[in-house]
């Protein structure tokens, strides 16, 4: 679907088309019965939030679950856009759609020196920093025999390939993060804000995705993987539950807490923060033993 004159315009595999696909056949593996609509709008703030505007309204394809695998540290966006988006996540809530945005792949700094030079602080990446979305945070899962092995937190290096995580600079302590522990901001000062990530998945390239991006078979992964998985999975619970299970945060840490619904990740760190019992600031509650959140949810 066309945004704001956006549109579908392959380039290269290792271009954003990658980030397309990876999320499509994610999603689609993991839903395989689900209908997919991809937006595709300008690489700008405006951009973003009219594409975050059309999903949540759409009439047509009327979409339960949206998955946003981009996003950027909370520095680097206006504060015109950070309120302008977590307004449309709001919108998305009141009308029972969950929104799924991945937490970021370089640690808990969330800055690639890729892409500029790291300051040195922790950031949290927004859009997943919003208390209206579900972040999703990346583990290293070892399987063997068709049984996980092991799963830790994703760092295969703390400033190129980590999940995201931390402490928000712009959004306040949820109500519902009251209980969770949510540790103070590794920066100065200690800033006590909305933790994230919320959930996590499998995200180390190592461990990985095989996908196919313009004739060629790509292992890839990252958070921008766990995004898309994490749709597909509500997608599927709301296919076997009543009503659709929108905004699931007060949930997670609430009645399903405890629940078993979850593997709780005790090992690792990504940089700044490091995992812990329960809720942690890299993976949140941990990965999904689906069946047992199904149930928690009333399945």
């Amino acid at each position: 679907m066309s945004v704001d004159g956006g549109r579908n315009s392959p380039s290269l595999p290792w271009s954003a088309d990658a980030e397309v696909m990876l999320d499509i056949e994610i999603a689609g593996a993991v839903a395989p019965g689900a209908s997919i609509a991809v937006y595709f709008a300008p690489n700008s703030e405006q951009g973003f939030v009219d594409a975050i505007g059309a999903a949540v309204h759409d009439s047509v394809n009327k979409p339960s679950v949206i998955s946003i695998s981009w996003g950027a540290p909370e520095k680097d966006w206006t504060e015109q856009g950070l309120q302008a988006m977590d307004q449309a996540f709001q919108a998305a809530a009141a009308l029972g759609v969950t929104v799924c945005c991945a937490s970021g792949d370089a640690g808990s700094s969330d800055q690639n020196p890729q892409n500029g030079t790291p300051d040195g602080l922790a950031h949290a990446d927004f859009p997943a920093s919003s208390p209206y979305v579900l972040a999703c945070g990346g583990t290293r899962l070892v399987a063997s025999s068709g049984s996980i092995a092991s799963e830790t937190v994703w760092n295969d290096d703390e400033q190129t390939s980590a999940t995201g995580g931390g402490v928000s600079d712009v959004f306040a302590l949820p109500a519902w993060q009251d209980g969770a522990n949510v540790p103070r901001s590794a920066n100065q000062g200690g800033r006590i804000g909305r933790g994230l990530p919320d959930v996590a998945g499998n995200a180390s390239p190592s461990t990985g995705y095989r996908v196919r991006v313009d004739f060629l078979n790509f292992v890839v992964g990252g958070t921008s993987a766990v995004s898309p998985l994490w749709a597909g999975l509500v997608a599927r619970f709301n296919q076997r539950l009543e009503t659709p299970v929108g905004w699931l945060n007060p949930l997670l840490y609430g009645p399903v807490a405890g629940q078993g619904a979850f593997h709780d990740i005790g090992a690792g760190n990504n940089g700044a923060y490091a995992a812990a019992p329960g809720w942690d600031a890299c993976t949140g509650w941990g990965s999904p033993v689906d069946s047992k959140l199904l149930q928690a949810l009333g399945g």
